[in-house]
């Protein structure tokens, strides 16, 4: 399977990839691949696709592919054609809305818990949205064809697709809202709560240049957002280092949009393909 469309930038929004999110996670690759044995049903680990029964999971993996995903590697682009689709593994992807050249949002993050390219099930076979790897790391990818024919005649997937689509479209709402009305410290709060349930850490990187587009505001007021949060002790921040001190109280910071959010999953998908909310390191 070739990635010909897989690029990487050296910038995001005209900034150098030293302002995306780093990723420590260590993987043996050739050629951006994975060296690894066939995908297992029973450890294909995306949470989206651990809702299928266990029969329609296995029929779609026979298709996939596991790769890695560099960091700021661009995936789609807004108005281009979707070639490939991604479930993220251990990995995840920033949802970028562009006004023009010098202005863009976040608008959405897709995880483990998630894909890239959902808008194919709608038989639209291109992206409103610029789509960038933030968190370096491994996800399953299908080439666009397969995919289509695949979602035509596995109905759990089919079932578990619109439902996720449900969600998506309810997220974006719920962003649009939160970033008109909500200020920037809770904005912030809510935006490290879902960086720390889709890269399983409670450290990474990130500097105030970044913040301030992801959040759509001056890095004045993403300065005086993280030094309230460290005030409180709920994170500790220095030189673009972030970590994550007191998660509950991070939580009882953030506007209800997170919490709405994790809401909207618990109602619409499946327990299990829920997205994880950080507890901690594997032990």
């Amino acid at each position: 399977m070739e990635h010909r469309h897989l690029s990487c930038s050296n910038s995001v929004w005209n900034l150098p990839c030293k302002f995306l999110v780093a990723s420590t996670c260590g993987f043996l690759t050739h050629a951006g691949r994975l060296t690894v044995p066939p995908i297992e049903p029973s450890v294909a680990a995306n949470r989206l696709l651990e809702g299928l029964p266990y029969r329609s999971r296995k029929q779609f993996l026979s298709g996939c592919e596991l790769v890695n995903l560099p960091l700021g590697a661009i995936l789609a682009e807004p108005g281009k054609r979707i070639r490939h689709i991604y479930f993220p593994t251990n990995s995840y992807i920033s949802l970028i809305a562009r006004a023009d050249d010098h202005v863009a949002l976040e608008t959405g993050l897709i995880g483990d818990e998630g894909m890239l390219g959902i808008s194919l099930i709608l038989g639209v076979d291109s992206s409103p949205l610029q789509a960038l790897v933030q968190g370096a790391g491994p996800a399953l990818c299908m080439n666009a064809s397969l995919f289509r024919r695949e979602f035509k005649r596995n109905l759990a997937l089919q079932r578990e697709l619109k439902r996720y689509l449900f969600v998506v479209i309810a997220q974006l709402t719920q962003t649009v809202v939160c970033n008109h009305y909500h200020q920037i410290e809770t904005r912030l709060a809510r935006w490290l709560l879902m960086m720390q349930d889709r890269a399983h850490s409670s450290e990474f990187h990130v500097t105030h240049e970044f913040l301030a587009y992801v959040l759509g505001v001056r890095r004045v007021g993403v300065t005086k957002a993280a030094t309230a949060l460290q005030r409180h002790q709920l994170i500790h921040y220095k030189r673009g280092d972030i970590t994550i001190l007191d998660r509950a109280g991070l939580e009882n910071s953030a506007c209800n949009c997170y919490g709405s959010d994790k809401a909207v999953y618990n109602r619409i998908l499946t327990k299990d393909a829920c997205p994880a909310v950080y507890t901690g390191p594997a032990k």
